[in-house]
């Protein structure tokens, strides 16, 4: 059995996947391999590890079983039709992610990031800083998406005592369905916190944005492609929100010019917030328990069908 690791790893957990593999299984690296020689070697491959171009498995590499993609989402390959088996990493990245937004939130409002900066800059300011910290205690909050991070983000939530509220079509815990719903419970909300996919292309829309009370904060740790960045930009430069706490943007890595960059009331965390410690080892465990799976025909953990987004 031929397998093609996409992803990039450490020598050292390059080393581990090997040693843990089968001795049925050759494990070819894509990153130890010259670029001519990757796509064809990637298309002789049984098991596929990592996320290549959607253009890769256009048409569809002839051996390929089955193929484990090295994130939780996929939007980028919904347009595919493969006979092999896929599974994602399902909630891998949930709770990290839902500590990042958190964090990045209470630091918004008790202005973390300005004293980090006066404290390079050796700045004393004390008191005039202090007149203008907020509470994230009992916000009145709209999850977009009840999915896992989503999930995680209203359990950490729930130690601020704050009003959460879901949006999601068809989750039974959702309080709001649709996008008539949400545009009448936003004038009535503190925080919106952006957990969806990238299928929901552009969902976060202008007349979304424009239906948040003045100096409410929107918070985004879902795909970048589902806000309306320029409105959202177009509102934040007008004072009609209060600022933006951002780990993903529609274009990355941001670029230098975009305003984004030097707003005061943005805080960029630059897709980190799927980090966490041994990080490569739980990719490479979750990929090794489901290729056991596969060889032993049992059930994958984390099984997706890209016809159908899930």
């Amino acid at each position: 059995m031929q397998l093609f690791v996409y992803s990039a790893f450490s020598e050292a957990s390059q080393r581990r996947l090997q040693q843990a593999l089968p001795a049925d299984v050759t494990i070819t690296f894509r990153t130890n391999l010259p670029e001519e020689q990757q796509r064809p070697l990637f298309e002789q491959a049984d098991v596929l590890f990592g996320n290549p171009p959607a253009a890769w498995l256009t048409d569809a590499a002839p051996a390929l079983q089955f193929w484990q993609i090295d994130s939780a989402g996929f939007e980028r390959y919904a347009q595919l039709h493969l006979g092999a088996a896929v599974a994602n990493l399902g909630d891998f990245f949930a709770w990290p992610c839902a500590e990042t937004i958190v964090a990045g939130i209470l630091a918004w409002y008790r202005h973390i990031p300005e004293l980090a900066v006066l404290q390079v800059q050796k700045k004393w300011v004390g008191s005039p800083v202090r007149l203008k910290l907020g509470l994230l205690r009992g916000k009145r909050v709209v999850i977009l998406g009840a999915g896992a991070i989503g999930q995680a983000v209203a359990q950490q939530l729930s130690g601020f005592q704050c009003e959460v509220k879901f949006l999601a079509r068809t989750n039974p815990q959702a309080q709001l369905r649709s996008v008539e719903e949400l545009k009448a419970a936003l004038p009535q909300t503190d925080l919106v916190v952006n957990c969806l996919p990238g299928s929901a292309d552009k969902f976060f829309s202008a007349e979304l944005i424009e239906a948040m009370p003045p100096g409410s904060l929107y918070a985004s740790v879902g795909r970048g492609n589902t806000t309306d960045e320029a409105a959202l930009l177009a509102a934040l430069q007008a004072d009609k929100l209060g600022g933006a706490v951002l780990d993903v943007t529609a274009q990355e890595p941001l670029p230098v010019d975009n305003p984004l960059w030097s707003l005061p009331q943005v805080l960029l965390t630059q897709h980190t917030a799927g980090g966490q410690p041994g990080e490569e080892d739980g990719r490479i465990d979750q990929f090794l328990a489901n290729l056991r799976r596969f060889q032993q025909g049992e059930p994958l953990e984390n099984p997706i069908d890209l016809s159908k987004g899930y």
